[in-house]
Order: C-alpha cells, then structure tokens, then sequence
C-alpha cells in the first residue's frame, strides 16, 4: 500500500473512508476495519493519497469480482457450446419491444401462409409424370412384363394396351361381335391371366431361339479355326495390299522398344568387410602353403604315380572334378593306341615314387594316395597362378596339366617347390627373426615376405596379432636403420618398405608415433651427449636422415603441434645449427635435411630460421674469402677457416666437364674414395641443389611481410659473387632466375612512422554552463533518459501489481477447488451413510422375519 505520510491522518480517521469508497462506505464503519499509512514526516504541498483504507471492504469487493468472472470461467472452462438467441431483432437497439413482437408475428404468419402454399393439391393444376397424369397413375391398372429382358423390353401389346387402354372393356374380335357369337364374353381378370400366359409363352420362344443361334455361333468358330491355316498359307496376297506401302514406324516407337530390349542392370554381390577379405586371404597363403610343402615333400608325385589321372586329347582343363575317376590313361605311340605300357609305366613310377616315400616316411604314402583324386589336380595350377600374381607377371611360363606336371616333374618338382617362396610366415618375435626372414633374398621377395606377414595376421584374425604387428612396425624401422647403414645402402629397398611402414602406421598409429618418436629421442640423446663431451657433434648417419625423411612422410607435416613431426622439427633445427660443415659429406648430409625441411613446411609455408642460415653459409664456402658488406656468418659457419672454402672450384677444366644432375644420397656415407675431379663435381652439383632450394624458398616465403629483410644476406652473396662468369653456365643461369624471383616479391609493409599528435588548443576565458538543480528530480540526464527510468518504474510497479494479482487469482481457484472437493467428499460421505442405513433397515427386517419362522 505505502507508507504513512503524516501524523494528521489520525484526525482524518474517521471522514476517511467515506472519502475512499466514494460514498459507498457503511455509514458507521467498523473503527477495526479502517487502516491509517501514516508518514514518518508531513511535507507541505504535497497531496496526500491513500491515507486511509478499507482492506476488508476491498477484499470483499475483490471476492465478489472474481466469482463474477473468474469462477465463471472455471466453471464453464473446456465447454465449447454457445447459446445464440437467433430471434428477430433480439440484439437490435432501433426496435422497440413492441415493434420486435409485431415483427416477429408478422415473419411467423408469412412462414406459415408459405407452407400451404406449397402443399395445396385443391387447385385447378394438374400433374403429370413424363406426360402421364398422376391420378390416373394411381389407379395402378398398367400390367408390365417385368420379366422380359429381350429388346421388345418396355412394349405394350395390342390386347394389353386395349384392355388398359381401351375404356375398361372386354376384348372385342372382329369374329366375335357381341350379337354373333354363342360364346360369353370373357371377364377382365381371365384376359390379364391370358396376357400373362402369351407373355411367358413368347420369352421362353425368345430363350430357346437365342440358345440355337449361340450354339450355331460356337460351331462356326470351330469349324474356322480348323481352315483358319489354310487360308493363310494358300490366299493369294491381295493386290491392294501390293499397292500400299508399308507405314514406317516413329521415332518415339522405335525408342520405346529399343528400351524394352536393353539389358537391365543386375544386382551385384555386397562388398565384403576388412575382415572378410583378410580371412579369405589367409585361407588362401595357408592353401598354397599347404600345397607348396606337399609338393617340396614328393606326396602329389606318389599320388600322381599310383592313379594316374585321364586327360582326353580334347580336355580344355576347365576344372571339372569327378567323385570317382576309374578311366585309363589314354596316350599314342608311332600312330597306335598304347594302353598296357602306359599303364605299366605308370606302375613303375608309382614303385619308385613309393620308394622315395619311403625315405622321407611310410605314413605320408598312405595319406596322399587318399588325397590324390581331382582336388589334388587343381591345387597345383592355383599355386601356379598365385605365384604368377606375386612375382608380378615377369615371366609367363607355359601351363601344363597337373598329370604331366606330375608325371614329368620328379626331383626337379621337389627342388623347385623347396625353394619356393613360403606363403605363410611366423610373426617375427625379434628384429634378429625379421632379418633372418628378409636376408638373402630380393628386393621383391623382401616385400613379399612382409606383406604375407601382415595378411597372415590381421587384427581381425586372432586376439594377440594386433601385438605382433605393432612390433613388426618397430622391427622394420630398425631394419630400415640397417639398411641405411649397410655398405652400400639399400636405398632401393628402404623406398619399397615404406609403403608397407605406411599401411602399418594408418593400422595403429599410436604404437607407430612411439616408435619413431623412440628412434628420435635416442638420436638426440647421442647428440646432445657428443655435445656436453666435445663442445660439437658431426652430422649424424644415414639411417637417422632416412628416420627423418620417413617422419614426414608417415605423419602429417602441417599440424601446428603432433607428436611426432614436432619433435622432428626440433631434431633438424639442432642439427642444423650445432653440426658444423667439415667435409664433403656434411654438406650433402645438411642439404639433404634442407630438403626435408622444406618437404615438412610445404602446406603450413612456417619460417624455419635455421634453413635460411644453413643456405646461406653454403653459399659462402662456394665463393673466395673476401670481405664484403650485406651478410654475417652465423655458427656454425666461420668467414675464415680450414673448410671456410669448401664447395669453391678453381678449375677450369672441371667446370666445362661438369654436368647438372640429381645429387644421390649415396654420398653422403663416404665410404667410397673420390678424385679430384669427381670431388669438384660433387661440389658443383651440390652449389646446383643450394641454389635450387634457395629459389623454393623464395618462392615459399615472397608472401612474408619481412622477405626482402630476410633474405637482403642471399641477395648481396648472389649478386657479388655467384653471378659472374666463372662459374658453369647452367649456375649463372639458376642463380639469375634467383635474383630475379627475389626482385619480382612486392613489399608488403609500411615503415613505421610516429603519429602525429593533436594540436593542444589555447585557454579560452569562456564561461562554463552550470544546470540549475531542480529539487524532487534526478541530476545528470537529459529529459528522454528521464522519461525512459519514468516508464522503466512504471512498468516495474505494473509487473508487481501483476504478479500481485495473479498469485490471488490462483488462490481464489485454489479455494474453489477445495470447496469443490469438500462439497463432493460430504456428499460421498452422505450417500455412503444412507446407504449403509439402508442395509442396516434391510438387514433388521431380515432378522426379524428370520426370528419370526424360527419361532414358528
């Protein structure tokens, strides 16, 4: 409500309420009921309201408002059907009483006065029905034959339409007059019975005729059908069928059919999973294992030789097995059929493939001649093919059948399949078991080998080949190191193994991160401990460069952060900066891991300091130690030195020999002497790949804003030196397509400038504009700003009074309801009452009547 506002509202007490209900109030209040706000202090001026209250009187007024409209809706609340006085001018304010009574009597006597207008048959009109009258239609007199269902269906005949028709009387012959005959005149119901009799007469006339004509119809189709040919075959063509020319068919025809005879698409058999495929292909390396140790062992030959197998001189080997092959081997000898011999000596090889079985054990004989029926004739022309499909088609030998493999192949067979390639491989347990497996042995075969290996144990096929291949993956890289380390190298077979180092990684990469990222940590630890004892460390082997090359292409390079490539980048930062270039080799180690480098930052185009320096310091030892302005050596580069001069070339002759080519990684191991002449050309070749990786960097870093800065040291070394004329022709030309693609990079900055301050204006002696304070209103805003915490308030106040309300609305219901629920619970109750009051009255008679016979 508010507080009080003065101390004089007690005197205003008593007049109080009058004055705020309007002249409404009681005229002796009760005192209890008035409420007095009083105010802490009386302010002159201001008006008071709502000094004084009547909360009860308010309530009560509150109550009575919301059981006139708010318990009206919750009574009548999910009822959708409304009461509408649709009577004449009863929502009209014009019309008076009378005049809406008038009106209405009026409308009621016109509806009326309509009604018999409608219905009034007393009139002179008469009605007809499609042209007949309908009083004569009552009287019903028309006798139709409903059961005709002929063509005549509907017509009258000449006796019905006279005896209807024809006045109502008897049927008159112009033989009968009514004076000349002695017969009496027949009565109307005998003529009806007449009529209906004729009528039956002629309908089954009617049948029986149209019986006949569809059994005639039935033999006349029969009788063409047996002519139907020969009419066909002896008819003469028609000369007007000569004269018309055959219609040529549509386009849109010839399209629909061409449609109708297209091949349909089949449906084509679902695509097999990983591990279906992976169970399918070790069934098949055990199969040709399998077969392949049958054959080194000599079983298919003593098979072969106990029964040999029947091959017609027109068998197309289509693969077809017999359950049961007791024919005789045919064959022919000087023109005749040779039977018995063949036989004979096929008795003779199967002695001596028994002999040799013997050697080797009596119990495989015996096991073989049971598998050697059409199964065993097959399995040799699949190893065949597979090994055919693995040897990648080199070499296409003539396929001969599995008897004359058999029978022809004796020792030779069994050397041949013993040093056959194995399909199926244990999983190596040790980098000492991988080696044994891969020593010796080809480049194919190596792969070979690994790729058997990862067939033969999938992850899908068993629990623990998951295990066995994430140690391969770390068997392999050591035995990449080894290759790399070897004398040669094996660069040939590194390139190969990477694929299968590939596909080993997408399987588990998190086993193949730890491995490289173990081989990593461990070059880094030589290098820092080489570091910590001699103050510098050499260039690392060619095993950890090959370690780095692989990183890069297992891993993704463009990764802000990996856990693998980051750690790599490290790696050849180091090197880059704490190996010092001491010979030949160290520059082509170091240029290689530029290359690398570069490889690595390719997609992300990240600055790497270090190349930029690595390049630079090249360069330097290319040319004569002279002083020049534009360029600083960092270490590990020194101005002057022992090897400040390494990769320079005084002579002349070598230049003119020198040819540009690739700079092979094989010499970067040094283990091989080189003369002079091939030293300058290695040196040459290995300015050629400096300046190549120079103009990819410029053309990897000209979006930098800072490229000209960075590479202002490159520039003055390529312009002073490297572009004169001393050097091959093919250098001046690389390094002057440098320079240009250094020239042709726009600046992308602006130098920095200091901005220009504002001008401090002079002190003006002007006055300064004070609003006056206005008492009761907030300082410091402006009339909108006020106007706005105006409404702001207003609607703060509105909300609560809403609310306010709301929360009693909800009450008020709540009370209703409770009544609501009271009300039926009392009534439950007193209906529950008298219901047992009424069992009680019946259960008392009962007893009674009861007692009653009981004493009777």
């Amino acid at each position: 409500m508010g507080k009080a506002r003065a101390k004089g509202a007690r005197a205003k007490a008593p007049g109080a309420p009058e004055q705020a209900r309007g002249g409404r109030a009681r005229p002796n209040p009760n005192p209890f009921e008035v409420k007095v706000n009083r105010q802490k202090f009386q302010v002159l001026g201001r008006k008071t309201r709502h000094d004084v209250g009547l909360p009860g009187v308010s309530r009560a007024r509150a109550i009575r408002k919301r059981t006139q409209t708010l318990l009206k809706e919750y009574k009548e609340r999910d009822k959708s059907n409304v009461f509408r006085d649709r009577r004449f001018g009863e929502y009209s304010s014009s019309l008076s009483t009378e005049e809406k009574m008038a009106r209405r009597f009026a409308l009621e006597q016109q509806r009326q006065h309509e009604k018999k207008n409608i219905y009034n048959l007393n009139e002179d009109e008469e009605l007809t029905h499609y042209g007949q009258s309908l009083a004569d239609i009552e009287k019903h007199n028309e006798v139709l034959d409903s059961d005709s269902d002929t063509e005549e269906r509907g017509t009258l005949s000449a006796e019905l339409t006279l005896a209807h028709f024809g006045g109502g009387g008897l049927v008159q012959s112009t033989s009968q007059q009514p004076g000349q005959g002695g017969e009496r005149p027949r009565s109307r119901k005998e003529l009806i019975e007449e009529l209906i009799a004729k009528s039956k007469q002629e309908k089954r006339e009617r049948q029986a005729q149209r019986e006949d004509a569809l059994e005639l119809t039935e033999r006349l189709d029969r009788d063409w059908k047996g002519i139907q040919n020969l009419l066909a075959r002896k008819a003469p063509p028609s000369q007007d069928r000569d004269r018309k020319e055959k219609p040529q068919p549509d386009a849109y025809d010839m399209m629909v059919r061409e449609l109708g005879f297209e091949m349909k698409a089949q449906p084509s058999n679902r695509m097999k999973t990983e591990e279906e495929l992976a169970k399918e292909e070790q069934e098949r390396l055990e199969h040709l294992e399998a077969e392949r140790v049958r054959r080194m062992l000599g079983k298919d030959e003593d098979a072969a030789a106990q029964k040999p197998t029947h091959v017609s001189a027109d068998d197309l080997n289509d693969g077809f097995v017999l359950d049961k092959d007791d024919r005789r081997l045919l064959s022919y000898k000087d023109g005749k059929m040779n039977v018995q011999e063949e036989q004979s000596e096929g008795a003779g090889d199967s002695s001596d493939g028994k002999g040799e079985g013997e050697d080797s054990g009596e119990g495989s004989s015996e096991g073989d001649a049971e598998d050697s029926g059409g199964s065993d004739s097959h399995s040799d022309l699949g190893s065949d093919v597979d090994s055919e499909e693995d040897s990648g088609g080199l070499a296409q030998e003539p396929r001969l059948t599995p008897g004359a493999r058999l029978a022809g192949g004796g020792q030779g067979a069994r050397e041949a399949a013993g040093t056959e390639l194995p399909y199926t491989f244990a999983a190596p347990e040790s980098s000492e078991d991988l080696k044994s497996l891969l020593s010796g042995k080809s480049m194919e075969e190596q792969l070979l080998v690994v790729e058997r290996i990862q067939k033969c144990h999938h992850p899908s096929l068993a629990v623990g080949n998951k295990a066995k291949l994430e140690k391969l993956f770390g068997f392999l890289l050591e035995y990449v190191g080894d290759l790399a380390t070897g004398d040669p190298p094996d660069l040939r077979v590194i390139d190969k193994l990477v694929v299968q180092l590939y596909n080993l990684c997408q399987m588990f990469p998190e086993s193949a991160s730890e491995s490289v990222r173990f081989v990593l940590r461990d070059a880094m630890h030589d290098l820092e401990g080489t570091i910590e004892a001699k103050g510098r460390a050499p260039f690392p082997g060619l095993d950890v460069l090959v370690y780095l090359k692989i990183a890069g292409m297992l891993f993704p390079t463009s990764d802000f952060w990996h856990p693998v490539v980051t750690p790599a980048l490290v790696c050849m930062s180091q090197l880059l900066t704490k190996c010092p270039v001491l010979s030949l080799q160290d520059a082509v180690k170091g240029l290689f891991l530029c290359c690398v480098f570069l490889d690595y930052v390719a997609l992300s185009r990240r600055f790497i300091p270090e190349l930029i320096n690595f390049l630079l310091g090249i360069l330097y030892t290319a040319t004569p130690n002279t002083q020049s302005q534009g360029y600083t050596l960092v270490h590990p580069f020194r101005p002057l030195g022992k090897n400040s001069e390494l990769l320079l070339v005084s002579d002349e002759e070598d230049k003119a020999t020198w040819q540009r080519g690739s700079l092979s990684l094989h010499w970067a191991s040094g283990r091989k002497a080189q003369t002079e002449r091939e030293a300058n050309h290695t040196r040459l070749s290995c300015l050629a790949v400096c300046l190549a990786l120079v103009k990819r960097c410029v053309l990897l870093y000209g979006a930098l804003p800072a490229f000209h800065d960075i590479t202002r040291p490159l520039r003055a070394l390529l312009g002073q030196h490297l572009a004169d004329h001393s050097h091959p022709r093919e250098l001046q030309e690389l390094c002057q397509s440098t320079l240009t693609d250094m020239d042709a990079q726009e600046r992308r900055y602006q130098p920095l400038i200091c901005e220009k301050s504002k001008p401090v204006p002079l002190k003006l002696f002007t006055p300064r504009l004070v609003k006056v304070l206005e008492f009761g209103k907030k300082q410091g805003s402006s009339k909108e700003e006020q106007e706005r915490k105006r409404l702001v308030h207003k609607h703060r106040r509105e909300f609560k009074g809403a609310v306010r309300e709301i929360r009693k609305d909800n009450q008020f219901l709540a009370r209703m309801q409770l009544s609501e629920i009271m009300e039926r619970d009392a009534e439950r109750k007193r209906k529950v009452k008298q219901l047992f009051n009424s069992l009680a009255e019946q259960e008392g008679e009962w007893k009674a009547l009861k007692r009653k016979k009981f004493k009777k």
